[in-house]
């Protein structure tokens, strides 16, 4: 059975920071491109970064410079950290796994990060 499961979200002040993370399971991690997507109500699903099996980055224009994506193989987990958040960026961030950039084969449940004062 996969398992995406996401962590780290919560509420923060504009200009704070936070990291999320996705500890997968049931999938052989290492094969899968992995990165993060986010939703608020109403609008579409965004991507708002990805790292390749080789680890190579996408990060879109939305984000650049203020998140980044890294993992770690060894424990099975992808890491989002988001700096200089701002109050646009409050969504439910998901995780991904799949076979391309595009990821979405398998996702996980969610996590809400909120930017407020």
């Amino acid at each position: 059975q996969v398992q995406l499961v996401e962590s780290g979200g919560g509420l923060v002040q504009p200009g704070g920071s936070l990291r999320l993370s996705c500890a997968a399971s049931g999938i052989t991690f290492s094969v899968y491109f992995m990165g993060w997507y986010r939703q608020t109500p109403g609008k579409e699903r965004e991507l708002v970064a990805v790292i390749s099996t080789g680890g190579t980055t996408n990060i879109p224009d939305s984000v650049k410079g203020r998140f980044t994506v890294s993992r770690d193989n060894a424990k099975n987990t992808v890491y989002l950290q988001m700096n200089s958040l701002k109050p646009e960026d409050t969504a439910v961030y998901y995780c991904s796994a799949g076979i391309s950039m595009a990821l979405g084969i398998y996702w996980g449940q969610g996590t809400q990060v909120t930017v407020s004062s």
